[in-house]
């Protein structure tokens, strides 16, 4: 019978591999804590209108890239291909405008997007996402990068690069957009196809091209920063000021976009040495009107996502220790095996990572059993032993072994966690 395989692009991630992912959660959350986060759960399923509006349109994500389908009622749903969309409409339809601002939430999870497989990108991929509502200050700006530096540096990333920018606002943009328009137009025929249809629906969306020939043209492509009004760039030198305080160092790419159309004023990506042309590991901005976009009041917003894949290979001297058993209980016979079913639940209540085996094996398969484990002790526990209260307790490590005298069960559960942590 032919092996199902899983589908391209989406991966399990093993035993051996979730310490490492375990460990950058622990220490994400850690820091969100510190920072006054607080965490949501959101659903990976999505109607469809939702990304269509608050991403755009004429985006490659709601263009190319979303997983849609429409289900056994005839609605069009999407399996979520970032979660800010996600977020705020659960801001809206939680009446979260009503709670004290700023409201500061992160959600961890799987996102989807039908895009080619590479290094660090494939087709269901996690992402860290946190943002901040009801904040207009350009302070919270830069300190959302510095939060994001610090976790990316917790979980062991190094060598990481700023980039910044400001996308302005509406009003900013339009005179932009018609030059910017001009420019395309004039090298058309050079521009890949992408680009050419990107020149009449969505010209800024061009300059985010990773195509060489299109990137060299785009070098001498008029910048955003010429047009910018005096409030947006007033919070921008504020915003650079603020990552100057705090150490930070960065460097200006006016070139820089990013791939939704939400974004307005602030936005940055955070990439790492070694990853390849894929080399950005964080990435967000200012969004301060997706949520009256999407039906909500008013309402100035600012965040931020991390990769976990991506965060995961440049992550240095991230080798978290592998779970191991601190007592292997080896029965022998059935009298022994029922005595240890008791012990080992007991135990393990009581805190203990505790192994057994019901296989009736020999003792030298149960001690290789306990070897490959890494338990660091084994109990061996026979009928003779139970009838004469008297089990062997073996340092895996040493090879010493303890006689371990007891009454009952409860007695020697006991004496066990007094050897074992004591």
């Amino acid at each position: 019978m032919k092996m199902i395989k899983a589908v391209r692009g989406f991966k399990d991630i093993l035993p051996e591999e979730t310490p490492a992912w375990r460990k950058l959660e622990e220490r994400a959350r850690e820091i969100l804590f510190r920072y006054g986060f607080s965490e949501i759960r959101l659903p990976i399923l999505e109607r469809t209108e939702l990304f269509a509006r608050g991403i755009g349109e004429a985006t490659d994500i709601v263009e190319k890239e979303m997983y849609t389908f429409v289900d056994r009622s005839g609605e069009s749903l999407t399996l979520r291909p970032e979660a800010t969309a996600g977020m705020v409409r659960a801001f809206i339809e939680h009446g979260f405008q009503a709670r004290p601002k700023p409201l500061k939430l992160f959600t961890l999870g799987p996102m989807f997007r039908h895009e080619r497989p590479q290094k660090g990108r494939l087709r269901q991929f996690h992402q860290l996402d946190v943002e901040v509502f009801g904040e207009a200050s350009p302070e919270m700006d830069a300190e959302l990068v510095g939060m994001a530096l610090e976790i990316l540096s917790a979980g062991g990333a190094q060598g990481l690069k700023l980039e910044v920018n400001s996308l302005g606002c509406p009003e900013c943009r339009t005179p932009y957009r018609e030059v910017l328009q001009g420019f395309l137009e004039e090298h058309r025929e050079a521009l890949c196809e992408d680009c050419q249809r990107r020149t009449e629906r969505n010209p800024l969306r061009a300059l985010d091209c990773k195509r060489e020939t299109c990137r060299r043209i785009y070098q001498e492509a008029p910048t955003l920063s010429r047009y910018l009004c005096e409030a947006c760039r007033k919070h921008y030198q504020t915003f650079l000021q603020g990552l100057s305080l705090l150490g930070i160092s960065f460097s200006e790419n006016p070139h820089l976009v990013r791939g939704l159309d939400y974004y307005t004023r602030t936005i940055f990506e955070i990439k790492a040495p070694g990853l390849g042309a894929q080399d950005t590991v964080a990435a967000g901005g200012r969004y301060d009107g997706l949520v009256a976009s999407l039906g909500g009041p008013e309402t100035p917003a600012v965040g931020f996502a991390i990769g976990l894949e991506r965060w995961l290979l440049c992550a240095q001297n991230l080798k978290p220790s592998p779970s191991r058993p601190d007592l292997f209980i080896a029965p022998l016979g059935e009298e022994a095996r029922r005595a240890s079913l008791w012990l080992s639940r007991t135990l393990r209540s009581r805190g203990l990572n505790v192994e057994t085996d019901y296989s009736g094996r020999s003792l030298k398969a149960l001690l290789r059993q306990a070897d490959r484990l890494g338990a660091a002790r084994a109990l061996l526990l026979g009928e003779r032993e139970l009838s004469q209260g008297q089990a062997l307790l073996r340092d895996l490590r040493t090879g010493e072994q303890t006689s371990i005298p007891f009454q009952d069960l409860k007695d020697l559960a006991n004496r066990l966690l007094i050897e074992i942590l004591f």
